[in-house]
């Protein structure tokens, strides 16, 4: 499994990475990491197609437990794909700016 940290998160993220939360639209809302789109992981198929080809995706969850499954599920269906170790829980931990309310949908 492809996995990195929360400071090589933030740095790719910061140069503008490709990132999706797979967490369901209410945990979404009720916070998330700027700038990272919604892509729900019991929808993440119908989601495919707007996901780029040609970059790597970050993909976010809580923890790191969803988006590890999402991940290694990508890259099955050939996308380039990795995890964010300790999730949006952990971003917020670490004080890090977190977003409330709806944002930018992966497709």
């Amino acid at each position: 499994m492809h996995e990195v940290d929360l400071d090589v998160f933030a740095s790719e993220l910061a140069e503008g990475a490709f990132a999706i939360d797979v967490r369901e639209p209410d945990e979404y809302r009720a916070g998330h990491v700027p700038g990272v789109r919604t892509a729900p992981l019991s929808e993440l198929g119908a989601h495919f197609a707007a996901l780029p080809a040609d970059r790597l995706v970050y993909v976010i969850c809580a923890s790191g437990n969803r988006s590890a499954w999402a991940a290694e599920h990508l890259e099955a269906a050939g996308f380039r794909a990795v995890s964010v170790a300790g999730g949006t829980s952990g971003w917020a931990r670490t004080g890090r700016p977190v977003v409330r309310g709806t944002g930018a949908r992966a497709a």
